[in-house]
């Protein structure tokens, strides 16, 4: 056999096998969900109701927020109507798994363990990290600002360890985020060490007026949305990480993020600009 005409047959071989791969893969997606919202002219997307500024209930009962637009977004690209579904961290998984949602986006952490349960698509689409609630009259500023002091935590929470370790801030750990905070408005400390986006949320429910979030977040957690786990490779899950690539590059998420007052996240300029068209740098 001539040497050009072997490595023809051994290209078409091998595409044959690449395509064969893609077929039974593409076999594989059924896209029921997907085609299931398509045929209805409805989206139900599970949200968080109790989780200002990202989703919660406005004086009308309609929940709103920076998650509820992003929902509204996919909804309105895909051309059908949105209905949201208020959510939980202890239940917005299995309602998925149950079809009692279609997909969530709901301020869920992305965990390997997770991901065996829900299809969580890629980028990410936001994060949270380690901070601090301080009075504003303290004008804390950086994180050693912190060493030697008191600082109020909640009991068995990761960031007590690291930050007492990292910063040489002295723990004084409750029982519950709620004694914890009163301690700070009773001064037992001088901060509350927790996740930013509830301190976030605490800051922006118009209770804790006299307070900051003063530091730079501290240790990456990224937030990932969901589609049912058999649709993650299909239609559904390609559209949603097509639409949340799209979102980070058009500025669309800081858009976001500023209109429901949350500070600004370092993560989400960092995204905006790795994802950025290179012809109109």
């Amino acid at each position: 056999m001539k040497p050009l005409i072997q490595k023809i047959l051994i290209a078409l071989a091998a595409c044959a096998v690449m395509f064969t791969s893609v077929s039974v893969s593409a076999a594989q997606c059924t896209n029921d969900v997907w085609n299931k919202v398509m045929s209805r002219g409805k989206l139900v997307v599970g949200v968080k109701a109790d989780y200002k500024p990202w989703g919660f209930r406005n004086e009308s009962g309609d929940i709103v927020g920076m998650e509820v637009d992003m929902a509204q977004i996919v909804a309105d690209t895909m051309g059908v109507e949105l209905e949201t579904v208020a959510v939980q961290s202890s239940n917005r998984m299995q309602f998925l798994e149950q079809g009692k949602i279609d997909m969530m986006i709901a301020t869920m952490s992305d965990r390997p363990d997770r991901r065996k349960i829900v299809g969580i698509t890629m980028p990410n689409y936001y994060t949270s990290g380690t901070n601090v609630m301080s009075p504003k009259a303290l004008s804390l500023s950086e994180w050693e600002n912190l060493r030697d002091k008191p600082v109020c935590g909640k009991q068995g929470a990761f960031y007590n360890k690291i930050v007492n370790e990292r910063y040489g801030a002295e723990i004084i750990a409750f029982t519950g985020n709620a004694e914890a905070k009163q301690a700070l408005r009773d001064k037992k400390c001088i901060a509350w060490v927790y996740d930013d986006s509830s301190i976030m949320s605490d800051l922006s429910s118009g209770n804790w007026d006299d307070f900051e979030m003063p530091l730079a977040s501290e240790d990456d957690n990224p937030w990932g949305l969901a589609v049912p786990l058999a649709e993650k490779d299909c239609v559904f899950g390609n559209f949603m990480s097509g639409l949340t690539y799209n979102m980070h590059q058009s500025g669309k998420l800081i858009e976001l993020e500023n209109k429901w007052g949350i500070q600004a996240t370092q993560y989400l300029m960092d995204q905006n600009a790795k994802f950025a068209d290179w012809i109109q740098e």
